[in-house]
């Protein structure tokens, strides 16, 4: 897909041909140990399996496993990768008061037709010998992945990039996310209010909120990164990117009357 030392386009005009942004290519390996990584993979396989399972119950899983890890790597294992159990946790810190924050809106809300609600997330996606992180931005009432984007850290940028692709195809009347960082930044919320969208935040350590997006997240693991093992960041472009087609364009889903997304989403 992209070439490095191209005689005619250069790397960022690869990407910017391909629909990606220029974060999304790297050539550097990640800076955790051969251990680490292995810890990582082994964790993101169980979180997938068990998303309630906090830093105390992972490091024992890993003890089961033949790996006495102690709970405090674990922890930052699992901040590393951006996985956080779904279990509410008590309130140990309070936003500031003049904090602009938003309430989750679609609580016993009936999602009837498409575009009524977008939501998106981060999910972490392990590569041979290192990682990268992938979000998208899904349509609830369809399944439909609208855009996606990865990046080799979690800044906000990548998060930009998926959010300006998508609001270029048509904007919703909800999205909705969880309260990270990226989605609480005033760079993404301002865009969010300036396309006169409702903004909805997920409770804290509530991904069930946001089930859908989890939904996909188990299927792009399940049926293609476990199943693919990505040597590099280019052969996980392009093997993410035919997932995608694949998902929105032939993968039959029971819910939708086992109609492709894109037949439920594109007949709007």
């Amino acid at each position: 897909m992209i070439e490095p030392g191209h005689p005619d386009l250069s790397i960022t005009q690869q990407c910017k041909l391909l629909g990606l942004a220029r974060s999304s290519y790297y050539h550097e390996p990640m800076g955790e140990s051969e251990e680490n990584l292995l810890l990582m993979r082994l964790l993101d396989e169980q979180y997938t399996r068990t998303p309630f399972y906090g830093a105390r119950k992972m490091a024992a899983w890993l003890h089961t496993q033949d790996y006495p890890v102690e709970r405090k790597r674990v922890r930052r294992l699992l901040q590393l990768m951006g996985l956080e159990a779904i279990y509410p946790q008590p309130r140990t810190s309070l936003p500031a008061p003049t904090e602009q924050r938003y309430p989750y809106l679609l609580r016993a809300m009936p999602i009837e037709r498409c575009n009524q609600v977008w939501s998106c997330d981060i999910t972490y996606i392990r590569l041979q010998r290192g990682f990268i992180y992938l979000m998208a931005v899904i349509d609830w009432f369809s399944r439909y992945v609208l855009s996606w984007e990865i990046s080799i850290t979690l800044d906000t940028s990548f998060c930009l990039e998926a959010l300006d692709r998508a609001l270029r195809v048509t904007t919703p009347e909800i999205f909705n996310s969880d309260q990270g960082v990226q989605f609480t930044s005033a760079e993404f919320t301002s865009r969010l209010k300036a396309a006169d969208v409702r903004i909805s935040w997920d409770g804290r350590g509530r991904a069930l909120d946001n089930i859908f997006v989890e939904r996909l997240w188990r299927s792009v693991k399940y049926e293609e990164v476990y199943i693919k093992d990505y040597q590099t960041v280019t052969d996980a472009i392009r093997n993410l990117q035919a997932y995608f087609t694949f998902y929105n364009h032939e993968r039959l889903h029971q819910a939708l009357d086992y109609q492709t997304p894109a037949q439920v989403y594109l007949k709007r």
